[in-house]
């Protein structure tokens, strides 16, 4: 089937909030005496914060009783710091135009809540052409499910078929593949040469990489 929609993760991929949500776990974690490495803050890239919070209160012996007030607590830190520094990830102006002059159904598929959506969207000042989003936050199952996506395509009436998504997580690129998407991920230059990125249709750099010859490659599989 062609491509004629393409969807977009948020954190990490248009937005450069990652070393944001660290810097709000940090925070909030310090309460309860858990500091994360570097490491660790990258093995749960792509989980909802309900997710990652319980999964280390969990390593670390805490009580789960906690854990929502903490989410809550880095949900609240995080969009009040996006709001004041987040930077936008460089290509993301090409990327959307890119799509839009071609006529492509756009929208954003993220593991994070609306609220955080919203303000980005209206950072970047894409609203005009996004035509849907979808938030796994209260869904059953966040990233690497599917579901997400698929709420995604859905609302944009497009078949998953016809779906090319940008993802800069292992987590999200799982999430994509197993919706019956095609992928490019841009993962964390740190990261860049892990073998697991074979799974993706491409992998770059940077948004403002992506041309004709890339899209034909990812169209072609």
């Amino acid at each position: 089937m062609p491509l004629d929609t393409v969807i977009f993760d948020i954190d990490g991929l248009l937005i450069d909030s990652e070393p944001v949500w660290n810097e709000a776990a940090d925070e909030v974690f310090n309460k309860y005496g858990i500091t994360l490495t570097h490491q660790q803050y990258l093995s749960t890239t792509g989980l909802r914060t309900k997710e990652f919070v319980d999964q280390w209160f969990n390593y670390f012996g805490i009580s789960k009783n906690l854990s929502n007030d903490a989410e809550q607590q880095i949900i609240v830190t995080v969009l009040k710091k996006i709001k004041e520094r987040a930077e936008p990830m460089n290509g993301v102006q090409h990327i959307f135009n890119y799509f839009h002059n071609r006529q492509f159904k756009i929208g954003i598929a993220t593991s994070s809540p609306q609220e955080l959506i919203d303000l980005v969207v209206e950072m970047l000042g894409i609203k005009s052409v996004v035509q849907a989003t979808a938030s796994a936050q209260k869904l059953p199952h966040g990233k690497p499910h599917p579901q997400v996506y698929l709420d995604c395509a859905e609302k944009l009436g497009s078949d998953p078929t016809s779906c090319i998504c940008f993802e800069d997580s292992f987590n999200g690129m799982i999430a994509v593949k197993a919706a019956r998407m095609k992928c490019v991920v841009i993962p964390h230059h740190a990261l860049l040469k892990e073998e697991r990125w074979a799974a993706a249709d491409l992998k770059l750099s940077s948004l403002q990489n992506f041309g004709d010859l890339h899209f034909g490659i990812v169209a072609s599989k």
